[in-house]
Order: structure tokens, then C-alpha cells, then sequence
């Protein structure tokens, strides 16, 4: 086997563990050149795709906080098919509804104002369905095991304005509003950019981070204040092992177009630093049926 066969096996053999897709088709890839050893898998080219992917990873961080993720599908997804221009996500059957309940854009006045991801609707792709973002037209696909699959969408309800459907084909003012906040960056746009790019690879590498919950089908996601993604879990995989692996998946390699950071040397054991943006990995103690046993044991 020459060098480069030898090479373009490794990336398929990466870009496999870290999507669900079979091999073969990562090998076609790779075969391409549509991915290599050192980026695995495939970058969205587009700036509002990666920010669309972005926000709905941080929207889905936080809005599944301290709930169960089963069977280790952390975000809802058990597999991706990334493309340079778009995203389609398999999801997790049990929590198809509940991923859409999160992400869709709503009022919330006990909440106080905005949740979800803004300018997202969802609209039928064939037998299928997509999450579309109404600003540039970028798209996530949804696929389901089922394929008579219909989603459960959230309805208005007491003090709940489900803004995707009142606002089908524009924006609302809440939602301009919180994008034209969120293009001002906070002072800091370079690290908001490269937080796009983080979190935009951590939702195309599910079977990765599924890792981390495939002890209990269980682990805690959030980020701080709709930035830096946390990932906490107990068993299964240890801190060291998974942090190598998504590292060897491409998830911290600088593009050209995000500038160095010297915030990007990690300052303690789990943190994935780049451009200024971060990923958390945090591993803790069981707290499990019968977990205390097999510590004292």
C-alpha cells in the first residue's frame, strides 16, 4: 500500500469515527481530496452556514442542559453527512421533538424575551425535513430512522409566541435585533468567529462526543453564556483519550482566515483552545446506581 493510499485511509478511518458515515464514503473523499489526515472531515465554505450550525449547537448546549441524553447523543444527533455546503444530521428518535421544541425561535415572556436559535424555520426537504435560516438561506437537513417520520411541533401556548410560526417568511424584531447584536461581536469578533468554527465541528462529529455518554446514555452540555462549549461526563471514555481523539479529528486545527491567539495554549488538562475560542472537556465522578460500590471496591 502506497503513502498516500496509507493516508487517505487514515483520514476515512477518522472522519468515520467521528460521523457515523461508513467508510467507504469517507474514503471517497479522501480519495477526492475533499478531506486529508489533517482535517478529517469536511468545513462548512460558507460563513452563514457555519454560523447557523454554530448557533444551533449553542442553542441545543444549553436548552438540553441537565436533561437525559440517550444513548450518548449529547446534542440529539447520532450521525452527521457534512458537506462544504450543507449539513444533514441523523437524528436520535427519542429526542427528534425535543431538539425541535429547542432550536425553533419563540417568545418566552417568563423566560424574558428571546429563546432559540433566531431566524430558524423549519420547512419540508422531500420525504424529509430542514432547519433553514431566513437571513442567508443556510440549511441543516433532518434525517430519521423512521421514514414516515412527522415532527411534533411546538405550539403557542401561555405566555409562549412561537415566532417560526407568526413569522413564516420574515424576520420578527427580536430576532433582527439579537443577530445584529450578535454581528457586533461583543468587542471581541475574532474569538466569536473562531467559536463558529468550534462549535460548528463539534455538531458534525456526534459519534465522538457520543462517547461520553455511552456508559449511562448520560452527560451534561452548556455553555457560558451562549460561548464556550462544557462537556461533563463520568465513565466510558477518559478525559485524555477523548480530547486526543477530537484533536486527531481536526477540531482545534487554526484555518488560515482565524488569527492565532497566545490564549491558545490550553491552560489546564481538557481545554481545546483555538483562535480564542474554547471547548471544555470535564470528566467527574460517577454518581450512578451502585457506582460507590465499585469505587470502594
Amino acid at each position: 500500500m502506497s503513502r498516500r493510499t496509507d493516508n487517505h485511509h487514515r483520514a476515512a478511518t477518522i472522519c468515520r469515527a467521528a460521523t457515523g458515515l461508513p467508510h467507504r464514503t469517507c474514503l471517497g473523499w479522501a480519495e477526492a481530496g475533499l478531506i486529508d489526515h489533517r482535517q478529517p472531515v469536511p468545513d462548512p465554505e460558507d460563513e452563514g452556514q457555519r454560523v447557523l450550525e454554530s448557533l444551533i449547537l449553542a442553542e441545543l448546549a444549553d436548552g438540553l442542559r441537565e436533561s437525559e441524553h440517550r444513548d450518548g447523543a449529547l446534542f440529539g444527533f447520532t450521525s452527521a453527512h457534512p458537506g462544504r455546503t450543507g449539513l444533514a444530521l441523523g437524528l436520535h428518535p427519542a429526542m427528534a421533538d425535543r431538539v425541535l421544541a429547542t432550536v425553533l425561535p419563540c417568545i418566552d415572556e417568563y423566560y424574558g424575551g428571546l429563546r432559540g436559535v433566531p431566524g430558524l424555520r423549519i420547512v419540508p426537504a422531500g420525504r424529509s425535513w430542514a432547519l433553514t435560516q431566513l437571513k442567508d438561506r443556510a440549511a441543516v437537513h433532518l434525517l430519521h430512522p423512521d421514514p414516515d417520520w412527522r415532527p411534533v411541533l411546538p405550539e403557542h401556548g401561555d405566555g409562549l409566541t412561537q415566532l417560526w410560526r407568526r413569522n413564516r417568511h420574515r424576520l420578527h424584531p427580536a430576532e433582527a435585533a439579537e443577530l445584529s447584536r450578535r454581528a457586533d461581536a461583543g468587542g471581541d469578533p475574532g474569538s466569536v468567529a473562531a467559536q463558529d468554527w468550534l462549535n460548528s465541528r463539534l455538531l458534525r462529529r456526534p459519534r465522538l462526543l457520543g462517547a461520553a455518554g455511552a456508559a449511562h446514555g448520560s452527560a451534561n452540555v452548556y455553555t457560558h453564556g451562549g460561548g464556550d462549549v462544557v462537556v461533563e461526563w463520568c465513565c466510558a471514555v477518559e478525559r485524555d483519550e477523548l480530547e486526543r481523539r477530537l484533536r486527531r479529528s481536526g477540531l482545534a486545527q487554526r484555518p488560515g482566515r482565524v488569527a492565532e491567539r497566545l490564549r491558545d495554549q490550553p491552560w489546564f488538562p481538557g481545554e481545546i483552545a483555538m483562535g480564542g475560542a474554547f471547548v471544555t472537556l470535564r470528566r467527574g465522578v460517577c454518581h450512578a446506581p451502585g457506582a460507590a460500590a465499585r469505587r470502594a471496591s
